[in-house]
């Protein structure tokens, strides 16, 4: 695999691999490339995470308000879908999260408060509060 560091032996290398640019030899100049492109990688991956996390705390004091039209005994006219909640939170906070990554296990079809979780990173998770209003 890319980026991968295996032992093979010097024929196999040599007639098969090296030719066919399926590998280079692990010579110091190479290691260190290798090394500084997982760096930059697990920084990136840091700077993501961080973000995440920040977002995350953004969405702890946020209340999302979506206005629907609903019945006399309280249930709503069709859902509250993730794609509604992203839109509504790109709309009012600017807060770009994708429909995708919101967990909603089945639509909203009641009035009142919800708590909906973001999965924003791995291992980071948004709670958003989602208050269904007529």
């Amino acid at each position: 695999k890319k980026n991968e560091v295996i032992n093979a032996s010097d024929g196999y290398a040599r007639n098969f691999l090296f030719p066919k640019n399926l590998a280079v030899e692990a010579t110091t100049e190479n290691m260190q490339k290798l090394n500084s492109q997982n760096q930059a990688k697990q920084y990136k991956k840091d700077l993501e995470k961080e973000q995440a996390q920040q977002i995350a705390k953004k969405l702890e004091d946020i209340t999302l308000e979506i206005k629907v039209q609903a019945g006399e005994n309280g249930k709503i006219f069709g859902s509250v879908s993730s794609k509604e909640i992203s839109e509504n939170l790109e709309k009012k906070y600017k807060i770009a999260i994708d429909k995708k990554k919101i967990d909603l296990k089945e639509p909203i079809k009641v009035l009142g408060i919800k708590t909906v979780e973001a999965k924003l990173f791995e291992g980071v998770t948004g709670k958003i509060k989602v208050n269904v209003i007529v």
